[in-house]
């Protein structure tokens, strides 16, 4: 895992086509922002596992 430490208003390049911007910063809290391609797809790891779990692709799914 890379480790990265980013102030407001600063951006981090994933690739050439994937970019996120640290937009806000509040006590324990970061907004982040994501540009990408429409047809990549960003999802929050807990709604990516809730999916996998539907699909029967997680928790021990084959």
């Amino acid at each position: 895992m890379l480790v990265l430490t980013r102030k407001k208003g600063e951006r981090i390049r994933i690739g050439s086509t994937i970019e996120v911007a640290v937009l806000e910063v509040h006590r324990d809290k970061v907004k982040l922002g994501f540009s990408g391609p429409v047809d990549t797809r960003i999802l929050r790891a807990e709604l990516y596992q809730k999916m996998e779990v539907k699909s029967g692709k997680g928790a021990g799914g084959a």
